[in-house]
Parts: structure tokens; C-alpha cells; sequence
């Protein structure tokens, strides 16, 4: 019930978020024509709009798309906008280019030519796209050439268009409100990242929290909502969008390596899933950068560099499923989408697929979908965790117990009191009473073991029936047991206490022959914690005072009180000044 709250209030957080950043669109939703290249063709710098002018240079279908080359040319014909109204805006794909030069070419051969470099596109602030303005395009041009230099994509070049009203390159309002929804759900998880980690200090929440931020700027800058707020170049929008995706899709596999389940992944996997995540952030993150001298294959290779990773993350996931680890399927719901759309992003990157950039929404949907499960994830590996610790800490209690606690009597053991010795003198334990049973060997040669037992339990009953804050009762082991007593009249308590054994052992244990007495050793030091006495030395005091108490017939208690002076006594300074 709880949880099902925290999603209702996460995707109502979501969607005000959403009503926030959204900003409203052409109310036409793209009712104004919009025309694409009749074809397309490939050439080295040197040629010329003279020289294209050949049809036979030309492709008229949606193939052989290529950016691996210096120059491509985009053939718009007049027919596609015969009685429409004449374009004058170029728009496409944010991506790196060098140069787009534009020939209007009348019937009668005129031609208005105008050169424009990525310095001069706009990015609209709706969508992936950028606009250029266009030469005079008038009733007597036949056909617009688009000469793109030194392209770094080839969906720069499938998804170009011309259009009348430059609105119409910007998404609709639906499908910015759908980008914005998708950006409130990837604010929220990193809240909860954060409430997560001040709980539970695992890696795993800090990198979910880096992969959402990665990708919270590869939806904002791809998507083009940033520019909703501010004016960024191009350049920097081609480069930062294809960059924050391979390091997210790189901390995903990190991120996947961490948080599953012990024995969820083999070793060789495990350290497969690493290395491909670094591999990913490196090898696609360079090629993202779309560097002047890695015109001719940074498109190709950076498509081609994630191929490993959307294997290997698919491989892991598999196997993880396969051992049963219950997060792999959390990551199997979350992670489908999103390696489905970027497949399809994928085959258009490659050119073997051509569609409009609004199908990128199928990635940011993705994202989304993404975020909210693995949130609920990490919540119920969270609350996994939590119960595991929870176990252990129990666990380690009841080791504890059993470590410091005499198993028949209850009482402290031996090496509880010795770890805990100093402190307890400190605390003000200044009188050390040593109990021994008298002839308690012949109460089990006689009686047995198990009434023995009764018997020490119920001398241990005795030590410690005062229950109060000023003792600590102890057995040593056998039937040797510690009273630790604090406060005023320390040793007439021991004495009674002594003098309560028989009673209750008799009390306790009935059909013995003779009462069960006890001799006690007691030391007695007024400010022990001068002196710094260890356990080891009160003991040996303690069990000598005690064997002299049986030598003298046992049943009785022998003392002795130790003083540490502050100064020599007053004989021994008459002795020194003689």
C-alpha cells in the first residue's frame, strides 16, 4: 500500500513537472507541408552544382545513405512543392558538419547560392533539429541543391527537410509534454538516490544516480528542451547529446555489475559487464566528440562500438534471470525497451533505416520507463537489504550472547569479563569476590552431573538475585564464580550473599545429603583506579584468600583490602629523614 502510494505521488510529481517545462508548440501540429530530397549523392570536395547537374550521380531512393564521405548532395525538386508555398527554411538532425552550401536553380540557369556553417544553424527549442535559412527560392526555381561538407551523420542527411514556416521543424505540444513528463521522472530517482544512499551506502545507488543525470542530459539536449531556456551552438548540442548517452549507457553496466544479487553473475561475466561499461563510455564517447579527423568513420564507429554493449548487457541479464536473481528481472522489464529503441536508433544510424527524428521518442519513452522501474528496483533490493542486515545484526547479537554468556547459567563468562574489566573498574567495581562451591565434587560423584547442574544454576540464582546496578555476577567455569560489587558496604554484601547459596541451592535442588556451602576470596581496593589492577592480579589475590578460607574450614569469607597511596606512609618519611 505504502509503495503504491509512492508511485502515485512520484508520477504526479512527474506530470506537474512536465506542465512546468513544457512550452506551447504550433497549435497546426504540422498541418504546413514539409517536403524531403527527391535524392541524395556522394562526391569529393572539388565538385561543383554544374557538375551534379547529371542525374545519373544521383540515388532516388532511400539507400546507400553515407556520411564516410567528404561532400553529400540533397536534390529538392520543384514539383514536391508546386502549389504549396515556397520554402525557405532548411532544417534536420542536430549532428557536426562543416559547411551546407545552397543552390537555387532557376529554368533559365540563374542560380542564388548561399554557404552557411554550423556556426549559423539555430537549434529549434523543440525537438532534435537545427534551421538554416535558404536562398530566394522563387516560381521559376526548378531544383534546390544542398551541399552538406564534411557531414559527421548519416541521420543529418536522411532526416533533412525544407519547409515554408519554420515552426513546422518543432515537435508538436503533445510530444513536448511528453518530453517534459519524461524529464520530471528522471529528477525524482535521483531524490530518491539521494534519500537511498543517506540510508544505505552501497555504489550501486551512486551510480544509478550518475546513469540518470547522464541521461537526464541526453533527453534535454537531444530532445531539444534545453533550448527552451537557453541558446546553445550546434556544435556543442551534436557533441554533448551522443556523449551523455554512451556514458550512461557505459554506467548502466556498472551499475548492472553492482547491484545484482551475490552468485547472480559468474565471474567471467561480471568482469565481462565491467570492462564492456568502461569500453562504452570510452570507445563511443570518443567517437561522440565528431572530430574533424574522424570525419569519414565517427558515425559508423560510434554505432558500431555499442554493439557490445547491447549484447553483453543482454547476455547478463539473461544469465542473471537464469540463476534467479530477482533484480535481473527488474532490470529485464526496464531495460527491454530501451534496447529495442536504441536497436532501431541503431539500424538509422547505420542508414539501413530511414524515419523522422520523432522517433526518438521511442528512446526517451524508454528512458522513462526505465527510470521507474529500476527506482522501484533499487526500493525493493533496499528493503532486501535492509532485512538482511537486519538478520545479521541479529545474528551477530545471538553470537554475542552465546561468546559472552555462560551456557547453563546465563551469567557472563570468562572472557566477557576480562574484555570488559577496566571499564567496569572505572565505573566504580572496586571489591572482587571469588565463590567456589565446597565439595561440589562429590555432589556430582554422587548424584550426577544434572543435579550438579541444578546446583550451580541455582548458586548463580543466588549471586545474582539482588538484580541490582552495583554487581555483576560471573561464572569463571566449573564451580568457580565473580561478584563484582560497587558502593558502600561491599563486603558485608558479598557476605550475604555467600550465606544465600546454601538456601537456594537447598531450596532448589532437593534430596541432598549435606548442604552445598561456598568459601569466597574478597579483595577490597579503595580507588582501583590509581593502581590499575588487571583481572589476572585480583584473581590470583582473590583465589589465594579464598583457598584460605577452605584451609580454615570452609564456609566463610576471607578478605583483604588493598590501599594505594597517594604518598609514603609516616613511618617510612621518618625513616628517610633519619
Amino acid at each position: 500500500m505504502a509503495l503504491a502510494r509512492l508511485i502515485f505521488r512520484y508520477v504526479v510529481a512527474a506530470a506537474l513537472l512536465a506542465l512546468l517545462a513544457a512550452r506551447p508548440a504550433a497549435a497546426n501540429d504540422h498541418t504546413v507541408p514539409i517536403f524531403a530530397p527527391t535524392c541524395h549523392a556522394a562526391s569529393g570536395v572539388e565538385a561543383t552544382a554544374r557538375d551534379m547537374q547529371a542525374r545519373g550521380r544521383w540515388i532516388c531512393n532511400n539507400q546507400s545513405w553515407r556520411s564516410d564521405v567528404p561532400v553529400v548532395w540533397l536534390r529538392f525538386e520543384a514539383g514536391s512543392w508546386q502549389g504549396e508555398k515556397l520554402p525557405r527554411q532548411f532544417f534536420s538532425r542536430i549532428a557536426r558538419f562543416k559547411s551546407v552550401t545552397f543552390h537555387a536553380i532557376d529554368a533559365d540557369g540563374e542560380s542564388r547560392v548561399t554557404r552557411l556553417t554550423q556556426a549559423d544553424g539555430v537549434a529549434f527549442p523543440a525537438g532534435p533539429v537545427f534551421q538554416l535559412p535558404l536562398p530566394k527560392v522563387t516560381a521559376e526555381t526548378t531544383v534546390l541543391l544542398a551541399r552538406i561538407e564534411a557531414p559527421h551523420s548519416v541521420p543529418l542527411l536522411t532526416e533533412a527537410r525544407i519547409t515554408h514556416d519554420p515552426g513546422e521543424a518543432e515537435w508538436s505540444q503533445t510530444e513536448m509534454m511528453l518530453l517534459a513528463f519524461v524529464v520530471g521522472m528522471l529528477v525524482l530517482p535521483l531524490l530518491f538516490d539521494i534519500s537511498f544512499f543517506l540510508v544505505l551506502r552501497e555504489r550501486f545507488v551512486v551510480l544509478h544516480a550518475a546513469m540518470v543525470s547522464a541521461m537526464m542530459i541526453y533527453v534535454v539536449t537531444a530532445g531539444g528542451l534545453a533550448s527552451a531556456f537557453v541558446t546553445l551552438p550546434v556544435a556543442v548540442l551534436a557533441v554533448v547529446s551522443p556523449l551523455s548517452y554512451a556514458i550512461g549507457a557505459g554506467l548502466s553496466m556498472l551499475f548492472l555489475a553492482t547491484f545484482l544479487e551475490r552468485g547472480a553473475q559468474s565471474r567471467v561475466m561480471r568482469n565481462l559487464t565491467i570492462a564492456t561499461g568502461w569500453f562504452t563510455m570510452i570507445a563511443p564517447g570518443f567517437f561522440a566528440l565528431q572530430l574533424d579527423a574522424t570525419q569519414t568513420f565517427d558515425d559508423r564507429g560510434y554505432f558500431i562500438t555499442f554493439i557490445p554493449c547491447i549484447l553483453v548487457i543482454s547476455v547478463a541479464v539473461i544469465e542473471a534471470v537464469l540463476r534467479g536473481s530477482r533484480s535481473a528481472r527488474y532490470i529485464a522489464a526496464a531495460w527491454m525497451p530501451i534496447i529495442i529503441a536504441s536497436t532501431e536508433r541503431l539500424l538509422r544510424g547505420f542508414g539501413w533505416h530511414v524515419g523522422p527524428s520523432s522517433l526518438d521518442q521511442m528512446i526517451y519513452v524508454a528512458v522513462g520507463i526505465e527510470v521507474v522501474v529500476i527506482s522501484l528496483a533499487i526500493a525493493d533490493r533496499f528493503l532486501a537489504l535492509r532485512r538482511e542486515r537486519d538478520a545479521a545484526l541479529t545474528e551477530a547479537k545471538m553470537l554475542e550472547q552465546i561468546s559472552t554468556r555462560d551456557s547453563l547459567t546465563g551469567l557472563m563468562n570468562r572472557r566477557a569479563i576480562e574484555a570488559r574489566f577496566d571499564e567496569l573498574v572505572a565505573q566504580g567495581f572496586d571489591t572482587f569476590a571469588l565463590v567456589d562451591l565446597d565439595r561440589f565434587k562429590a555432589i556430582n560423584d554422587l548424584h550426577g552431573h544434572q543435579v550438579g547442574d541444578a546446583a550451580l544454576i541455582a548458586c548463580a540464582s543466588a549471586i545474582r538475585a539482588t538484580g541490582d546496578r552495583d554487581s555483576i555476577a560471573v561464572r569463571l567455569g566449573g564451580e568457580e564464580f565473580v561478584v563484582l560489587l560497587r558502593g558502600p558496604r561491599s563486603l558485608e554484601r558479598a557476605e550475604a550473599l555467600r550465606q544465600a547459596i546454601p538456601m537456594r541451592i537447598a531450596k532448589e535442588v532437593p534430596g541432598l545429603d549435606l548442604p552445598v556451602t561456598a568459601s569466597m576470596g574478597v579483595i577490597v581496593m579503595a580507588e582501583a583506579t590509581r593502581h590499575k589492577m588487571a583481572f589476572a592480579e585480583f584473581y590470583a589475590r582473590a583465589d589465594a584468600l579464598m583457598y584460605e578460607a577452605k584451609a580454615s574450614g570452609r564456609n566463610r569469607l576471607a578478605y583483604e583490602r588493598l590501599t594505594v597511596f597517594t604518598s609514603a606512609p609516616p613511618e617510612r618519611r621518618r625513616e628517610r629523614m633519619a
